[in-house]
């Protein structure tokens, strides 16, 4: 059954709560043709009802030659709002901008978050956000991966399938995604879940091997024969296997940039709400996929932009029954998180 209006509300009005969202505070709601107006009426119902100053900003839509399908994960880096003083004088005079919208790794977006405001995006169908509810004790434990992960140096990532990966780490910053926002600059999005970090540059070898289950995005697709993806010096130099790996090898030659094989951000999933199987019973333009992102053990697996690189490709691959290692302690071991500090009591590897 479909959630009612007053019931995403409801959800609006916590997550906006845990955002700690104060009366007199202005809300900037960014729409446009691509939004979900269920979505964006509850969050400004949700506002005003906080007490908020809320507008709605619309943007016109942003589209590139890149783009395959309507998937807005597909092509990364730009956005309508980067070259427009107008939006983004508007989006930092706001305390709190609630992103419909999605914009992801965006001059504009950083501009707005180093002026102090807030971002929040909600891309998913209602169903999945009021599933999929944010709390404080995923924050805790999203900040305690956060914390291991950032005293660390080195990883490891091994599967039974065949994944042998290494890299060092340390060069740069850790994403710690929990679902609201509650601090001064900061930008998550609503469902999430998980830490990750590029690797330092050129550090990461070895093999990653593609399982069955295994979920590629933005193709929405659970794998269903092996690829195995040979890495040097940070990228992926070698595709093998059978139609699902050259299906993957093909669209990233699509980009024609070498950097679409970089190997992006890594990570592992911290949330037990989420769920494994949920992608398989959407139809693929309604979601972006953020369970399979999230889901409790996962190894994400990411190719693309970072650091310096600039490719408009990116990939998220969310792996099951992988084992993550930072510095020789167990973080994950077979898809089960092992940390004590970021397990659920409970819960089961997907």
């Amino acid at each position: 059954m479909p959630l009612s209006p007053s019931q995403l509300t409801r959800c609006w009005t916590e997550v906006l709560e845990l955002s700690k969202l104060a009366p007199g505070e202005n809300v900037l709601i960014l729409t446009s043709q691509n939004s979900d107006p269920r979505v964006v009426d509850a969050a400004a119902r949700a506002a005003a009802a906080l007490q908020a100053r809320v507008v709605k900003l619309d943007i016109a839509p942003n589209w590139d030659t890149c783009e395959v399908g309507a998937d807005p994960t597909v092509v990364s880096g730009a956005s309508p709002i980067d070259d427009d003083p107008m939006a983004l004088a508007a989006m930092k005079a706001a305390d709190l901008v609630i992103d419909t919208v999605f914009l992801l790794f965006t001059p504009g977006q950083r501009a707005v978050l180093e002026s102090g405001t807030r971002m929040l995006l909600a891309y998913e169908p209602p169903e999945v956000l009021a599933r999929v509810m944010p709390s404080p004790d995923d924050r805790r434990r999203v900040l305690a991966a956060r914390d291991a992960y950032a005293r660390g140096r080195r990883i490891t990532v091994t599967s039974a399938a065949g994944t042998r990966l290494t890299a060092s780490i340390g060069a740069y910053p850790i994403t710690a995604e929990y679902g609201y926002v509650d601090s001064p600059g900061r930008w998550d999005h609503w469902p999430s879940g998980f830490v990750a970090r590029l690797p330092d540059d050129g550090t990461a070898e070895g093999v990653v091997v593609l399982a069955p289950g295994d979920i590629i995005l933005p193709f929405k697709n659970y794998v269903q024969s092996p690829i195995t993806l040979e890495i040097e010096r940070g990228t992926i130099v070698r595709i093998s296997g059978g139609l699902d790996a050259e299906f993957l090898d093909t669209y990233l030659r699509g980009f024609d940039d070498p950097d679409a094989y970089a190997v992006s951000h890594l990570g592992w999933g911290l949330q037990p709400k989420a769920r494994w199987t949920s992608l398989g019973l959407y139809d693929k333009a309604a979601t972006i996929g953020m369970e399979a992102r999230s889901f409790y053990g996962n190894f994400l697996f990411s190719t693309g932009p970072g650091g310096s690189r600039r490719t408009k490709a990116h990939l998220d691959i969310p792996m099951r029954k992988c084992s993550f290692h930072v510095d020789g302690q167990p973080m994950v071991v077979d898809g089960d998180v092992v940390a004590p500090d970021q397990r659920v009591d409970g819960a089961r590897p997907q």
